[in-house]
């Protein structure tokens, strides 16, 4: 059998930094269909934390469906510099290493800084989760 490939899209929402915050999450196979998308409200943080917050739920529902690699486009340029080693943060370092143990579990990924029109889907769901999010 061979390699499961997932493309995952996230993004972090909040209104107010910190206020009432939101992740969404879309993922699809290399054919283009649809695996998971998820859209949630997380409580109040900053944005940041909501990005990585996004993409922690995206990596753990990845490795639910058994993906081997992946694809992983980010709008948020800090959390990709971060995780590609050319910026630090003391405030993000815990998400960050939960990130990196949740990238452990797979077999190979790319990540790569998308602008937001690239990212409208995850983004979409974000805002929508973040609609309903209490103030």
């Amino acid at each position: 059998m061979g390699e499961k490939r997932f493309i995952i899209y996230t993004d972090g929402a909040s209104r107010g930094n910190p206020g009432p915050a939101a992740i969404g999450v879309f993922i699809e196979d290399e054919q283009g269909r649809v695996v998971a998308t998820i859209s949630k409200a997380i409580g109040s943080t900053t944005n940041n934390r909501a990005e990585y917050f996004a993409l922690i739920a995206g990596l753990e529902e990845a490795a639910r469906q058994g993906a081997d690699t992946l694809d992983i486009k980010l709008d948020s340029q800090l959390i990709v510099r971060q995780l590609n080693g050319s910026y630090r943060s003391r405030e993000l370092g815990p998400l960050y290493k939960q990130t990196r143990q949740l990238l452990r579990k797979f077999d190979s990924y790319d990540i790569v800084h998308i602008p937001g029109s690239e990212n409208k889907v995850a983004h979409g769901l974000a805002k929508r989760a973040l609609s309903g999010a209490r103030n």
